[in-house]
């Protein structure tokens, strides 16, 4: 389950449930947060030492921007059942589902505050990672089921029950669950949903696809993994931007090991992207992950210069979203749901993973 990034390296934030700046913030709010920006100095990622090489990289990075642009114009224009899908619409919310009182809740629980993000990088002894291998191991499962739900006519209410019966016949806790008053047990985002779509009476279309985002809370530790699954007959164009998004996640895990440096993570992810010119949002960000929901490290999917190093042991999301058109949202009055702002399709895949020495071990699979 993603996270929004803040505005700023030194995260200062806006809410995005009030629409106005506060002056002072607390990390609980980074979960609403407003993007980040960048100097352009942090594009290249390489010092400019003349003149000459400044005019060269201008012109290179000019080219890119505009086949870029002439890319997603094509897209969007080649292939009408893209361009002419109605908007989504929020249908009924039923009522959440109730968790039976021997299942252990997270600490957030019975809160509609947002949980503080914690600070501390999660790194795990021997015990901690067989736990995290269960917890990811059982949302993994979850997840492959709910996708063979998706079809259309299929509500993603159903589906929010069925992913909840699932985990809690597991003994296990949906963590999106009251998780800053989220009132479902999934998240379901649908088409130009980027994130965070609340479960509802709308039933799925033909040419639709979906987003399902599964968290467990078992035994302590959360399991967080999420596919963007086709529900019927998908446009060539949409089933392009979801396979790349896929291949973007992968690229994104493999640079990850000991010892190697965050940012790696979201250039690997925007060489890909750019390829196809796809826009990598740049507000959701992916987490730290284990007894804590939402925590340090921050991992951003786009070109940036943050510092920081990966550690041995350590558990993460990785979690790109791309689309075909703006990469800029706009969240509904449920103070949730992220929608993109041109109404274009995104895609996102997530896995939890965790640290090695050589590399990365990808936790939510069996």
């Amino acid at each position: 389950m993603a996270f929004a990034a803040a505005q700023g390296a030194s995260l200062q934030l806006s809410s995005s449930l009030h629409g106005e700046p506060f002056s002072s913030f607390s990390k609980s709010t980074l979960f609403m947060g407003a993007p980040l920006t960048f100097s352009a100095s942090t594009l290249s990622g390489k010092q400019l030492y003349s003149r000459n090489k400044l005019v060269v990289f201008s012109k290179k990075l000019s080219g890119l921007e505009e086949a870029m642009r002439i890319r997603r114009e094509r897209e969007l224009t080649s292939d009408t059942k893209v361009r002419r899908r109605p908007p989504l619409r929020r249908g009924k919310v039923s009522p959440r589902l109730p968790v039976p009182d021997h299942i252990p809740r997270p600490p957030y629980v019975g809160s509609n505050l947002l949980p503080e993000i914690s600070s501390e990088y999660q790194i795990h002894d021997s015990e901690g990672i067989a736990c995290m291998r269960a917890a990811c191991e059982l949302a993994a499962r979850v997840l492959d089921n709910a996708g063979k739900l998706v079809r259309p006519s299929v509500t993603t209410n159903e589906i929010d029950k069925a992913v909840h019966q699932m985990i809690i016949d597991a003994g296990a806790y949906p963590s999106p669950l009251g998780y800053g008053g989220f009132p479902k047990s999934v998240c379901t985002s649908v088409n130009e949903c980027m994130c965070h779509g609340i479960p509802d009476s709308r039933q799925l279309q033909d040419g639709d696809i979906i987003n399902i985002d599964v968290t467990v809370y078992l035994n302590g530790y959360h399991g967080d993994t999420s596919k963007t699954f086709f529900c019927g007959d998908v446009s060539d164009a949409t089933k392009r931007l979801v396979k790349v998004t896929e291949e973007c996640m992968e690229r994104g895990i493999a640079v990850c090991k000991d010892g190697a440096s965050f940012k790696k993570i979201g250039k690997r992810i925007s060489e890909h992207a750019e390829k196809y010119g796809y826009g990598v949002v740049e507000r959701f960000v992916g987490h730290g992950v284990g007894t804590v929901f939402h925590s340090e490290p921050i991992i951003y999917h786009h070109r940036n210069n943050e510092p920081g190093y990966m550690v041995e042991g350590q558990t993460f999301t990785i979690e790109p979203i791309l689309t075909l058109g703006s990469i800029d949202c706009i969240t509904w009055p449920d103070n949730w749901t992220a929608v993109s702002a041109d109404g274009s399709p995104a895609a996102q895949f997530e896995h939890s993973i965790l640290i090695t020495r050589v590399g990365a071990e990808i936790l939510t699979t069996y």
